[in-house]
């Protein structure tokens, strides 16, 4: 018992640690720990109600077993709104109480259920599987993404902490933590090894989401306590070159009150789509130069991913270039217009790539918001 038990539980209760110690204000461990317990008893519940809806109706998480379509659609319509709901469960006794009293609160209960369940789910991931290289990055990977996963969410329920009950934005957050941990689950645990390169980019997107969530939410926490205090705050040269925060990119976004410019969206769209095919035509040339073999891709075997990993790099290159490119041609002072395009344009792959090659669209959906990231980001330092 003890060879899946602490495998899952100790790097599950050093996390929390670290969750824990980067509130300044530290919650009560009283309320901290029971919320940790009581997300490893919900996540035990959905891992039950999981394999009581395989064996009454013969579907399963893996490709191979269930096929694309059934696995598909066992993940997104069962297990991965199951999963998010229990974390919710295990989050809303602390939501619900005093203690709930800061924005950053959001942030630092729902991590701690998601770790409980996310360490019930690796050990149960260890009973049935022998520990190994590939289900101890399985493992590692489960625990870092609950964690974003619900971080998403989390931040939400810091928004309306006043009000102690859900609004749209929750909604919105649990829906997004959703699909992304049903993209995650298919990538992970559906498919083969090799698959696994597919959530790298998901969750580098939600740790930037992260991010920006967390310096936003302490920021309403310190502006708040500033007006308490009646003192005005300090604008320092740290806080001038810190990365923008999350109302800052939407301020930024803003239109105030002029027309959207539909022209740079269309030029936009085909700069990106023109960037990407470079991108990729740029990672074949260097593969070709380099004596890759690009038919040894095999999804089961894990060290094949280096020529999927040369595309992708190719491919990912190509967003900031384009967002930088539209930014700069077109001098205007928001992001709508880049990032508009960089949307439109992954639409059209993805709509391209279902109709060709409907597995491809799953990794094309993990891509999509760090793409989308890497294009805003490109825009930021070309905008005037």
């Amino acid at each position: 018992m003890l060879s899946w038990l602490l495998p899952a539980l100790v790097p599950s209760l050093l996390l929390l640690g670290v969750v824990y110690a980067s509130d300044r204000r530290r919650e009560p461990w009283y309320v901290v720990v029971p919320t940790f317990v009581l997300g490893g008893i919900t996540g035990y519940g959905a891992i039950y109600l999981q394999q009581r809806a395989q064996a009454w109706t013969g579907l399963d998480l893996r490709s191979d077993v269930a096929g694309n379509a059934g696995a598909l659609l066992f993940i997104f319509a069962f297990v991965a709104p199951v999963r998010e709901l229990a974390k919710v469960m295990a989050t809303w006794p602390a939501f619900r109480s005093r203690h709930f009293d800061e924005p950053l609160d959001g942030v630092v209960y729902a991590a701690a259920s998601s770790l409980g369940a996310s360490c019930v789910q690796s050990a149960h991931m260890f009973q049935n599987h022998p520990f190994g290289l590939v289900w101890g990055l399985r493992a590692v990977l489960s625990l870092v993404a609950n964690v974003f996963f619900a971080c998403a969410w989390g931040y939400a329920l810091g928004r309306v902490k006043q009000k102690k009950s859900v609004g749209s934005l929750f909604v919105l957050a649990w829906i997004v933590a959703t699909f992304s941990h049903g993209l995650y689950i298919h990538l992970v645990l559906g498919r083969g090894a090799a698959a696994m390169v597919g959530v790298v980019p998901l969750l580098l997107a939600m740790a930037l989401l992260t991010f920006f969530g967390y310096r936003d939410l302490k920021a309403r926490g310190d502006s708040r306590e500033g007006r308490q205090s009646g003192l005005l705050e300090r604008v320092s040269m740290q806080y001038l070159s810190a990365p923008p925060s999350l109302r800052s990119v939407q301020e930024a976004m803003r239109k105030d009150g002029q027309p959207l410019t539909l022209r740079w969206v269309a030029f936009g769209t085909l700069v990106t789509l023109g960037a990407m095919f470079t991108g990729i035509a740029l990672a074949v040339l260097f593969g070709h130069y380099a004596e890759v073999d690009f038919s040894r891709v095999d999804e089961s075997d894990v060290t094949t991913t280096g020529p999927v990993a040369l595309l992708g790099s190719g491919l990912l290159a190509a967003f900031p270039l384009s967002g930088y490119l539209i930014a700069k041609a077109s001098s205007l002072h928001t992001l709508l217009e880049p990032a508009l395009a960089t949307a439109v344009a992954l639409v059209l792959t993805m709509v391209a790539l279902g109709a060709a090659a409907p597995v491809a669209l799953v990794f094309a959906l993990a891509f999509s918001p760090i793409a989308l990231s890497l294009a805003v980001a490109g825009a930021w330092v070309g905008r005037p």
